[in-house]
This record gives structure tokens, C-alpha cells and sequence, in this order.
């Protein structure tokens, strides 16, 4: 794999009363959204999300003068560029709402994260060199890192490109796909500084309405708050319309939500899309838990990718709310982890099915996890240019192109 010199993007262009900028709409796992070169974008944040935020069409619950889907899963944008040091690319994951005017820069979202090294290879980025190709990817919004692999076969005309048809199969997405391999390099504390930001693998919170709630409060790449599903008031199985129709449980998570960011050290969460909740209870497929995920008041369809790898790390630490629930695997023989650590496999169920998690476990602290794995697939939906009014974004108003932006 080897970068390429020099710009390797289209600029913005005027279209008549409106602004065309070059971007691709991609799935990454069970997520669809819109990515785009940051050097494409304003250099003016907020003029940035006055364009990101006219390219989706929010604020409207249908998004419909947009590219969004009216829902928070494929209300979502990536924002690539070159990287630097050992890091080849860098991207900014940005959550949009279908009817809030917020553009949120904080969170992770591991299924997008599937589909950076396809949009980099697509728009000439990188230019893959083999068989395969592997790039570390920075996660700009909370500093994570991860190695991502692909099939790069090359084609009748010579020229290497991304596959995307292939045998493998992830719940929640129809069909299969070529694999996307995801290696995190250290994830604890994406947001919230570190795995058990109270210090503890379970609190006892005091919740207006509610009383005494115990949790696990946990950020293994995604902040999350782990309960018990009975006790909300739910079983744990139920589909995620009848999550979202049912609104006294969907309030009696959000002001569990808001308890427990105050206690994560994350301050007033009620603008913001973490941290994230998960009602978990004992698994009835044959995996390790069930979870239900609200992402943070709406049902997920399935589970996020990094909130996956949360509750999975929640599994394996004795203690924990997960913990007292799942069937924990048995700790396999030492394999591809790092030294002085073993891999064991957590299944977590979830409405579409079920995601498996590798973590590696440090063999002498219960309570150190020290790498996780997983295979997500994506696959390009369309390449073209996304049009904003010009009352958004003039570039008659600007003088020069945005090529020293960063995601």
C-alpha cells in the first residue's frame, strides 16, 4: 500500500444556486452515511456542519430534501484525510440526528469505521500494492486506532481494487460480503478516560423515580451504561418497535442516562448521543448475553460495533452487571494477541442476531483487557457529489481550497 502525492480528491464546485461536493454514500456494517475528503469541506467547522447538516436534510424527521434515511443509523457522515507518522489515514465520525440541527463530532462508530479504508482506496488516498491491504486507521474523535484489512484483488485492467462480494455474513446486513477486519489497538477510555471511569465494575445509582439502580458504567470504545433489562421493567427480548412504542421505558432509561453520565465524569448528556444504553439479560440463542441498545433514546437495530466490544469486555469482568448474566466462554489456549494474553470469543445477541467479539485478556489481571478483533464488511453504494444551497456554503466567498484540513 502506498500513498499518493499530491491532492488526490475533486474540489467543491459551484452548480448554479447550489454548491456540488465530491462524496460517496457507503454501508459500514449495519450503518449507512455519506463520506467525504476533508479537504473538500469549509475550514470553518461551523460552515462545515451547515453543509453536513444540508447534505442529510436535518432537522426533519424524514430528512426528506436530504441523503439522510430517518434514522439515526443512516444519519451519518465520515470525514477522511491523509494520514501522518505511522497512522495512514485519519477520519472524523460525525452522528446526525434526523430532527435535531446538531452535528456530534464526540462518539465513536465502529460500523463506519468499516468502510474508511474502501472510501480511501476508492478516491485514490491509498493505493492498495497487494492481495490484501492493511491500514491503521486514527479515529479522530477520541484518539483510537485501529488496523483495518481488505480484499484488494487486481482486475482485468491490472489496477488493484476493493472486493466487496465475498461469503461473509453479519447479522443485520441482508446478503454476504467480502470481510472487513478490524483490529483495536487500545480503545479503553475512548471518551470517558478510562474502562471503569468510576473505578468500579458495578455502582449503585440513585435515579429520580426509579431509586437505587445498579450498573456497570464501562468504555471499551464506546461509553456505555449496562442494566438489567427486568430491571426497567423490560424482559430483554423485545423487538426494537416495541423498544421505541413503549414510552415509559423509554424514560426510565433516559433518566438513568442522565444519572449515570453525571457519574461517568461526563457532565450533562442530555444533548449529547452518549453514553450509550444497553439493558442486558441471560442469552436465549446459544450466545453469551442478549442485549437491547438504545443509541441513546432510539432502539438500535442491531448493536454497534464498539458497543459490542463493550459489553463483551463487560462479560469477563467478574463483578460486572453483564457478567452475573452471560455464559462466559471458556479462556482459549493463547492465540493471535498479544504476549502474555489469551483470546476468548463472547457472542452478544442482539435483535438482528449476533456479533462475536476475539478480546485478548492480560493473563495475570482479571480486569485488563488488552486488545479486541472483528469482522464487519461494507460496500460502496454511490459516488458522485452531494448538493447544498449556496446560502450554505459560497465558494465565491472563499479564495483558496481547504488542502490543509485535517478530519
Amino acid at each position: 500500500m502506498t500513498a499518493t502525492d499530491g491532492p488526490s480528491y475533486r474540489r467543491a464546485r459551484t452548480a448554479g444556486s447550489q454548491t456540488a461536493v465530491p462524496a460517496l454514500v457507503m454501508r459500514g456494517g449495519t450503518s449507512r452515511g455519506l463520506f467525504l475528503d476533508a479537504r473538500t469541506l469549509p475550514a470553518d467547522p461551523a460552515v462545515r456542519d451547515a453543509v453536513l447538516l444540508a447534505a442529510m436534510g436535518s432537522p426533519d424527521p424524514r430528512q426528506i430534501d436530504g441523503l439522510g434515511g430517518a434514522h439515526p443509523l443512516t444519519s451519518k457522515v465520515g470525514i477522511v484525510s491523509p494520514g501522518s507518522g505511522d497512522v495512514d489515514v485519519e477520519w472524523t465520525f460525525a452522528q446526525l440526528q434526523p430532527d435535531s440541527d446538531v452535528v456530534d463530532t464526540t462518539p465513536n462508530c465502529g460500523n463506519m469505521l468499516a468502510a474508511v479504508l474502501p472510501f480511501a482506496i476508492e478516491t485514490g488516498l491509498l493505493v492498495p500494492d497487494g492481495e490484501t491491504t492493511t491500514a491503521r486507521v486514527l479515529t479522530r474523535n477520541t484518539g483510537a486506532v485501529a488496523d483495518i484489512t481488505v480484499s484488494t484483488p487486481r482486475g482485468p485492467d491490472g489496477a488493484r481494487y476493493v472486493e466487496y462480494a465475498g461469503d461473509a455474513r453479519i447479522d443485520g446486513v441482508p446478503g454476504t460480503a467480502a470481510p472487513v477486519r478490524i483490529a483495536f489497538l487500545d480503545t479503553a477510555g475512548s471518551v470517558a478516560g478510562s474502562l471503569l471511569p468510576t473505578g468500579n465494575v458495578r455502582d449503585t445509582v440513585a435515579v429520580p423515580g426509579l431509586g437505587d439502580v445498579e450498573v456497570t458504567l464501562i468504555d471499551n470504545g464506546q461509553p456505555l451504561v449496562i442494566v438489567r433489562a427486568e430491571r426497567l421493567g423490560a424482559r430483554g427480548d423485545e423487538t426494537p418497535a416495541e423498544i421505541d412504542a413503549d414510552a415509559g421505558l423509554r424514560d426510565r432509561v433516559e433518566r438513568l442516562r442522565l444519572v449515570c453520565g453525571r457519574a461517568m465524569g461526563l457532565g450533562d448528556v442530555t444533548a449529547r448521543n452518549y453514553p450509550k444504553m444497553t439493558l442486558v439479560s441471560v442469552p436465549r440463542a446459544g450466545g453469551s448475553i442478549a442485549t437491547r441498545s438504545l443509541i441513546p433514546r432510539v432502539a438500535h437495530q442491531s448493536i454497534g460495533v464498539l458497543a459490542a466490544v463493550t459489553v463483551a469486555t463487560a462479560c469477563v469482568l467478574p463483578g460486572s452487571v453483564a457478567h452475573e448474566v452471560a455464559v462466559v466462554p471458556e479462556v482459549a489456549a493463547p492465540g493471535p494477541v498479544p504476549d502474555g494474553a489469551r483470546e476468548v470469543t463472547v457472542s452478544v445477541e442482539h435483535p438482528s442476531g449476533e456479533f462475536s467479539v476475539s478480546l485478548g485478556l492480560d493473563a495475570g489481571d482479571p480486569l485488563a483487557v488488552v486488545g479486541s478483533a472483528l469482522l464487519r464488511t461494507a460496500r460502496l453504494l454511490m459516488t458522485g457529489e452531494v448538493l447544498v444551497p449556496r446560502a450554505v456554503w459560497d465558494l465565491t466567498t472563499e479564495t483558496e481550497p481547504n488542502e490543509e484540513a485535517t478530519a
